[in-house]
């Protein structure tokens, strides 16, 4: 694996991370109503995305290697110009349910030295 694409496979490493760390021990209702945890969610997510986009640039063959890669990069492209449009539902509900398998995948490339 290109080392470049490895740097933007550990920023979606290090964002997933901070993620699970956000919102360990949280309920959506906590989520709800916490405004800087919103953000701060909504950023990180907003970092993956856009990782993932840039990686795609350098190499396209690794959206096969993620599951969801253009759904995550559609994610934060409305987190960022469709904010008016966020639901925190979604959000939570993206949180709770995909960040487990994005976060196992990357670490698993990142583990694989035989990656190109």
């Amino acid at each position: 694996m290109r080392l470049d694409v490895r740097k933007y496979l550990f920023d979606v490493q290090d964002a997933c991370r901070l993620l699970t760390e956000f919102s360990a021990g949280k309920t959506f209702d906590g989520y709800r109503s916490d405004v800087m945890l919103r953000s701060a969610v909504e950023r990180q997510f907003g970092i993956v995305g856009e990782a993932l986009s840039q990686m795609l640039k350098l190499d396209p063959g690794m959206a096969s290697a993620l599951t969801d890669t253009r759904r995550i990069i559609a994610f934060r492209n409305m987190l960022i110009h469709g904010y008016a449009q966020v639901s925190d539902e979604v959000v939570w509900g993206i949180l709770q349910k995909n960040l487990p398998i994005l976060r196992q995948e990357v670490e698993q490339l990142l583990s694989d030295e035989n990656l190109p």
